[in-house]
């Protein structure tokens, strides 16, 4: 931990289609626990974690508040919460469930709902559930030609054995903290 230093707030969003793991993923990145019992997000909700960097223009180390907000992926409710949801934020981490290959395609719709608020913001796209090998649908390569539109990294997460999970979360926060 960085004794003394101002912690620096950043406003990370997680987007992606309902069932995608979204909620699980910050559950595990946060609190590092998993549970398979599927309950929806309701609206948004905002969970924090501190972590310490380097910062890549100085090289100091600095400490870091990330607010993580997470939202309902319903269809419904995506016009709703859109604009309060993506306000401010400086980067987002675009999750689709690698066992179904729609849910990659409704990334397409996010990212775009998303830079209609935010203007172009550091992307990461994380193909979660890679645990379910046998069900795969999106594959690594799928992923990463989908992010290279974006010029955005892809890597695959998995929330139920804390797979990529830390190092996703970081990769963003780098993105974000890289002199323009």
């Amino acid at each position: 931990m960085v004794e003394g230093a101002d912690v620096k707030k950043l406003k990370i969003c997680l987007v992606g289609d309902v069932g995608v793991g979204k909620t699980s993923l910050i559950r595990r990145f946060v609190l590092d626990v998993f549970d398979d019992k599927y309950i929806a997000t309701i609206g948004t909700k905002v969970t924090k974690k501190e972590m310490d960097f380097k910062d890549p223009r100085t090289g100091e180390d600095i400490r870091i508040m990330l607010l993580v907000w997470d939202i309902m992926g319903q269809p419904s409710f995506r016009e709703v919460l859109r604009e309060a949801y993506f306000y401010g934020a400086e980067g987002a981490l675009a999750v689709c469930d690698v066992t179904s290959k729609e849910s990659q395609g409704e990334l397409r719709y996010w990212i775009k709902a998303m830079t209609a608020t935010t203007g172009e913001i550091p992307i990461v796209f994380l193909g979660n559930k890679c645990d379910l090998k046998e069900d795969t649908r999106v594959t690594l390569e799928d992923l990463e030609a989908f992010a290279s539109k974006h010029s955005a990294p892809a890597m695959l997460t998995s929330a139920k054995t804390g797979y990529n999970v830390e190092n996703a979360f970081s990769v963003l926060v780098e993105k974000i903290l890289r002199p323009k």
